[in-house]
C-alpha cells in the first residue's frame, strides 16, 4: 500500500498533536507536513480541516484545498455530526467527514481508503516501500540483516533499492559493502532544497548488486534530534526516486530513529536467543506501542539462533506476545569472513545463512507466495546448526 503525506489545517496545537499521533500510528504510514515543507512545495495526499469553530472560514478553507490539490483526500471534523454541516462539506469538496474526537478505527479505515484511492490513480507506477532494521541490542546482527537484505532486494527484483545508515558516528554498511562513501546522509538532510534526482545520484555509492548506499554520519551528534523533521522529508524524496528503501536504524531509540519507525512499512526488530536481548527487545515493542508507531508493522528477526537454544523460540514468543517471523541460523564463520572481506553473503557463496536471506527477501517480494514455518527444523549443518525456515 502507498505510503502517504498528511496536512493538519488548525491553529489548535492540541487537535494537532492528536491527528498526528493518530495518523503517524496506523496501519498505513503517514508522513505529517510542517510549515516548512508546504512552503516549499510538498504536495499531501491527505489533508485534515478543523472545522469544530468557524465552519463557514473551514468550508472556505475546504474549497480552496480542493481547487489546490484535486486528487488530495480530505477529512472535515466538526464538534458534531450536523446534516447541514457535512453536506456543506461535501459540496466544498471534503471526502469524509468526523465529529472530535474520531474513533480511532473508524478513522484509520478512511486512511485505508484515501490510501487505495491514491494508489489506483497511480496505476502501474510502483509505491516505495520502507523497511526499518532495528536491534534489540548492539551487536545483535541489525547491520547484517539490513545490509544482506538490501542486497538481495536489488538483486532480486532489479528494482531501483537503497539503503539508508542512520547509525551518527558509528555506521558501518559501507564497511559491510565494501566501498568507500564520499558522502553521508547529513548531505542530504543538509541540502533537502536540492536533492533532486541528478543530486541524489552524486550522494549514493552504488553497490556491484545494484545497491545504492546513502552511508552514515561520520559526526557522533548527528543526524540529532534537531534533525528529525530534515528525515521525515528526506524519507519522502527518497520514496519519489527508489521502490524500496532498507533503513538501518541501529539500537538507540531517540528522534531520528522514531522518525524512521513511523515512516517504515515494516519495522524489523532483530534480536538472538538470550536473555539481554529478549528483555530488551520487550522493552522496545511496549516503547514502539507508546509511541504510536503501530505494532502492527513490526516483525520480530531471531538471530544466531542454533540448539542448544539459551531460550527456546516458543518461550521468547512467548514473552514478546509477538510471534517470530523468521530465524537466521548462528553461523560466525560465514559471517565474519563475508565482513572483512566486505563481499555479502548472497554473492560469497552457498551457506545456510545466505540461503535464509534468499528466502526472507523473496517472502517481501511476493508475501503470497509458498509459506513456511518459522519453527526450527532439522538441518545438517554441523554444531547443531539448524535450516530454519519463515513466513506467517
Amino acid at each position: 500500500m502507498a505510503q502517504l503525506v498528511g496536512l493538519i489545517v488548525s491553529d489548535d496545537d492540541g487537535f494537532r498533536k492528536h491527528f498526528g499521533r493518530l495518523l503517524r500510528a496506523g496501519s498505513i504510514p503517514v508522513s505529517v507536513l510542517d510549515d516548512r515543507a508546504v512552503r516549499e512545495g510538498a504536495a499531501p495526499d491527505l489533508i485534515l480541516v478543523d472545522a469544530r469553530g468557524d465552519a463557514s472560514g473551514a468550508m472556505a478553507n475546504i474549497e480552496r484545498i480542493r481547487a489546490a490539490a484535486p486528487g488530495a483526500g480530505i477529512f472535515a471534523v466538526a464538534m458534531s455530526a450536523d446534516p447541514e454541516l457535512i453536506l456543506s462539506s461535501m459540496r466544498a469538496g471534503a471526502n469524509e467527514f468526523f465529529t472530535w474526537p474520531p474513533v480511532d478505527e473508524t478513522f484509520n479505515g478512511a486512511v485505508r481508503r484515501t490510501a487505495a484511492r491514491r494508489e489506483s490513480a497511480m496505476g502501474s507506477r510502483p509505491s516505495a516501500m520502507t523497511l526499518v532494521f532495528f536491534g534489540a541490542k548492539g551487536g545483535a546482527g541489525t547491520t547484517t540483516a539490513a545490509v544482506n537484505c538490501g542486497v538481495e532486494l536489488a538483486r532480486l527484483s532489479k528494482r531501483s533499492t537503497v539503503i539508508v545508515d542512520l547509525k551518527p558516528g558509528l555506521g558501518e554498511v559501507a564497511l559491510f559493502l565494501g566501498v568507500r562513501p564520499r558522502y553521508s546522509v547529513l548531505d542530504a538532510v543538509d541540502n533537502l532544497h536540492r536533492l533532486d534526482r541528478e543530486f541524489l545520484r552524486e550522494l549514493v555509492v552504488k553497490h556491484k548488486s545494484g545497491l545504492e548506499i546513502l552511508a552514515g554520519s561520520d559526526q557522533f551528534d548527528r543526524p540529532g534530534a534537531n534533525d528529525a523533521s530534515a528525515m521525515e522529508e528526506l524519507f519522502r524524496l527518497l520514496a519519489r526516486q527508489y521502490e524500496y528503501i532498507i533503513v538501518d536504524a541501529g539500537s538507540q531509540i531517540n528522534s531520528t530513529t522514531v522518525t524512521a519507525l513511523y515512516t517504515g512499512d515494516t519495522i524489523f526488530l532483530v534480536a538472538n536467543p538470550d536473555v539481554p536481548s529478549i528483555r530488551n527487545a520487550q522493552r522496545i515493542l511496549d516503547r514502539v506501542r507508546q509511541l504510536g508507531a503501530c505494532g502492527e508493522r513490526v516483525r520480530v528477526l531471531l538471530n544466531r539462533a542454533a540448539e542448544p537454544y539459551p531460550i527456546p523460540p516458543k518461550q521468547i514468543e512467548a514473552a514478546l506476545g509477538h510471534p517470530i517471523h523468521h530465524t537466521f541460523p548462528s553461523d560466525y564463520k560465514t559471517v565474519s569472513t563475508a565482513l572483512n572481506s566486505g563481499v555479502p553473503l548472497a554473492l560469497a557463496g552457498n551457506s545456510d545463512i545466505a540461503a535464509q536471506f534468499d528466502r526472507f527477501t523473496r517472502a517481501i517480494l511476493d508475501p503470497a507466495g509458498p509459506a513456511t514455518s518459522a519453527e526450527p527444523a532439522k538441518g545438517r549443518l554441523p554444531g547443531g546448526l539448524q535450516r530454519i525456515a519463515s513466513i506467517w
